[in-house]
């Protein structure tokens, strides 16, 4: 498609980078939705994060999109942003099942995961080097969660 052609269908570049946001995050969320989940709350949010770092580097330029922002200027609209948060949503939701509350304890098992999928992305495309470590980090940063909440409980 030649570049006037794009403006019958979107505004501006920024309109196009949105609408591939809003796909970006929809195609996300089906392949995310199509993995069948352990019953035990830990394995599902296991398997839910490895197949979001997995779909990361498989798809590196959606991935960068999505959740490196290398566009300047460019900030998705509301619209497009609601998706990008049901996927944290969804991550969010496993947390919890598995005994993870803090906001701030979420927070580090997601900059975990991106790091981890950075790294992978970077240091062993098509490999999983960094990929193999997710489950033992999981287990770490959930542990620590909970003995933490424990601790605070009594």
């Amino acid at each position: 498609m030649r570049q006037p052609s794009l403006y019958e269908y979107f505004d501006s570049k920024m309109a196009l980078y949105d609408a591939m946001f809003a796909d970006g995050n929809r195609q996300l969320i089906e392949r995310l939705n199509a993995v069948t989940f352990s019953p035990d709350p830990r394995a599902a949010l296991k398997q839910w994060l490895t197949a979001f770092a997995t779909v990361g580097g498989e798809e590196v330029p959606r991935y960068q999109l999505l959740f490196q922002r290398p566009i300047p200027d460019f900030t998705p609209s509301p619209e497009s942003y609601a998706l990008a948060e049901k996927v944290l949503g969804d991550a969010y939701t496993l947390m919890r099942a598995a005994g993870v509350t803090e906001q701030a304890d979420m927070d580090c098992i997601v900059a975990m995961t991106a790091g981890i999928t950075d790294a992978q992305i970077s240091n062993d495309p098509g490999g999983d080097r960094w990929l193999r470590h997710l489950n033992r980090l999981v287990d770490l940063l959930v542990d620590d969660a909970i003995a933490r909440g424990a601790t605070n409980e009594h």
